[in-house]
C-alpha cells in the first residue's frame, strides 16, 4: 500500500481518485458492436459468445429443471443453511422498507396520493467465473420478490462444461426464479435490453461485473432500459483510531483487495503505531490468501493514510464517498451521525464489512467510483415505480382552479389555464 503521512487539505483530491480503468473507448466500441450482434442474430449470437468467451459449446441457452434439480444436490447442507439464514434476514430487512399507500388532502375537495407498482419484468445479471457471486442474487432476487415483480429474468455465464454454477441454482430456486439464461458479460445486458428468442427484453438490469458490462449497462440505459446504478471496482474505507485492532483492520482491507485488481482499499488513521501495524499484518495476511496475487495488484492502487484528527479522518471520508466504510474507532456511534456520503456503513470492532456482504440484512449491491454522493445503494424501492394519483371534487376545482388559472396565464400557457376555464364553466351551468 502507498503509505501517505499528513497530506494537506489541498492534496486530498488527487489522494481520493479511483485507479484509472483505461481504454474506455475501446471497451464502448466492442460494447457497442456486441449489442449490434445480439439485436441481429439473437439467440445465435449469445451462443456464439458462449463458445467464444466463456469456452461452452451450449445446445440450449436456458437452464432446465433437470439442471436445478441436480445443481441442489451438490451444495452442501451447512451452506445451503447458510444461505437460507441469510436469505432470511435480508428478506426482514428490506420487508421493513415497505410503505403504505399515502392518501391525503391538500386541500378540501383536491386528493392526491401515491401508490408503489412493482417494475414489471427485471433482468439480474450475476457474473461467475472464479467468484461466482450467489450472494449478489440474494441481494436482488429478495427484493424483487418482496416487491412483487412478476417477471425476473436471470442471466448468469456458463462454465466450459456449459452448467452454471450450482449454488447460483440452488439459491435462484430458493428464490423461485425459473428463468436463467447461460449468457454473461456484455451480450448478456445487450439480450435483456433488446431481447432474443430465449431472452425476454426487461424494465429494469441489476447487477455488478466487469468494465465491459458496466458500458453495457450504461448503453442500456441509453436505449430506454433502467439500470440499478453506474457501477465500478469494489472499494472499502476503513477509519481506524487507536483503538483498532490491526488484525481485523488488515482482514478487512483483503477483504476488498481480494475482489479483483482493480478494487480499491483505503485506510485512514491518526494513529502512527496503528498505521504501521495494519500495514506490516496485510503483507502477512496476504501471504495467506488463496487469492493473493488477486489482491496484491489491488493493494497497489490503495492507500493508508496518516491524519491529524477524527474529524479530518470523516472530512476525508465523506469527500471521498466510499462504497464500503468501517468506523473501528472509540466511538463509532457518535462518528456515523457525522457519515454524510457512503454506501453503507459498519460500526464498530466487531463489525466486519464481509457481514453486511452476505448475511447481516443490508444490501451489498451499492454505488462505487464516489457514486455514493449522489446515490442510494439498492433497496426495496429498486424494484418499484412511485405513481402519483389525484383526483379533485366540483367545490375543489372552484378552489383551486383560479390558482391553475394565474399560473398558468403568467407562464403564457393559455390552453393549460382554458382545461381550467372551461370546467369551472360547466360548473357555473349546473
Amino acid at each position: 500500500m502507498q503509505i501517505i503521512q499528513y497530506p494537506s487539505p489541498a492534496e486530498w483530491a488527487a489522494l481520493q481518485q479511483r485507479p484509472a480503468q483505461g481504454e474506455a473507448k475501446q471497451v464502448e466500441q466492442r460494447v457497442r458492436e456486441i449489442f449490434d450482434d445480439v439485436r441481429q442474430r439473437g439467440d445465435e449470437a449469445l451462443l456464439h459468445y458462449a463458445a467464444v468467451l466463456d469456452g461452452a459449446t451450449l445446445g440450449s441457452l436456458r437452464v432446465s429443471p433437470g439442471e436445478v434439480r441436480a445443481a441442489i444436490a451438490q451444495v452442501p447442507a451447512d451452506l445451503q443453511a447458510a444461505i437460507r439464514q441469510a436469505y432470511q434476514n435480508i428478506e426482514r430487512f428490506h420487508a421493513a422498507q415497505r410503505e403504505g399507500e399515502l392518501r391525503l388532502e391538500t386541500m378540501p375537495g383536491v386528493e392526491c396520493w401515491r401508490r408503489s407498482v412493482p417494475v414489471q419484468r427485471v433482468g439480474l445479471y450475476i457474473p461467475g467465473g472464479t467468484a461466482p457471486l450467489f450472494s449478489t442474487l440474494l441481494m436482488l432476487g429478495v427484493p424483487a420478490r418482496l416487491a412483487g415483480c412478476p417477471e425476473i429474468v436471470l442471466c448468469t455465464p456458463p462454465g466450459k462444461d456449459g452448467s452454471v454454477n450450482p449454488v447460483i441454482l440452488f439459491t435462484a430456486e430458493l428464490l423461485g426464479i425459473d428463468t436463467i439464461v447461460k449468457a454473461g458479460g456484455a451480450q448478456a445486458v445487450a439480450a435483456l435490453t433488446g431481447g432474443t428468442t430465449s431472452v425476454p427484453a426487461v424494465d429494469k438490469i441489476f447487477g455488478p461485473g466487469n468494465r465491459y458490462v458496466t458500458a453495457a449497462k450504461q448503453l442500456a440505459a441509453q436505449r430506454g432500459v433502467a439500470i440499478d446504478m453506474p457501477a465500478g471496482p469494489s472499494e472499502v474505507l476503513v477509519i481506524a483510531d487507536e483503538t483498532a485492532n490491526p488484525v481485523f483492520v488488515a482482514a478487512d482491507l483483503l477483504s476488498q483487495a481480494e475482489h479483483g485488481p482493480d478494487s480499491q482499499v483505503v485506510l485512514l488513521s491518526n494513529s502512527p503505531r496503528v498505521l504501521e501495524q495494519v500495514t506490516a499484518e496485510v503483507q502477512r495476511q496476504l501471504a495467506e490468501l488463496p487469492r493473493h496475487e488477486v489482491a496484491a495488484l489491488a493493494l497497489r492502487e490503495s492507500r493508508a493514510i496518516l491524519l491529524r484528527t477524527s474529524e479530518e479522518m470523516l472530512l476525508f471520508s465523506n469527500q471521498y464517498a466510499p462504497e464500503h466504510l468501517i468506523l473501528a474507532v472509540e466511538n463509532a456511534e457518535a462518528m456515523a451521525a457525522g457519515v454524510t456520503s457512503a454506501g453503507s456503513v459498519f460500526l464498530g470492532h466487531l463489525t466486519p464489512e464481509a457481514a453486511g456482504d452476505y448475511a447481516s440484512g443490508t444490501n451489498h449491491t451499492l454505488p462505487t467510483n464516489g457514486y455514493a454522493r449522489n446515490y442510494s445503494g439498492v433497496s426495496l424501492d429498486s424494484f418499484v415505480k412511485k405513481i402519483t394519483f389525484q383526483r379533485i371534487t366540483p367545490a375543489g376545482l372552484r378552489a383551486l382552479g383560479p390558482v391553475v388559472e394565474a399560473m398558468a396565464e403568467a407562464e403564457g400557457l393559455r390552453a393549460h389555464a382554458r382545461a381550467v376555464t372551461l370546467r369551472l364553466a360547466s360548473l357555473k351551468e349546473e
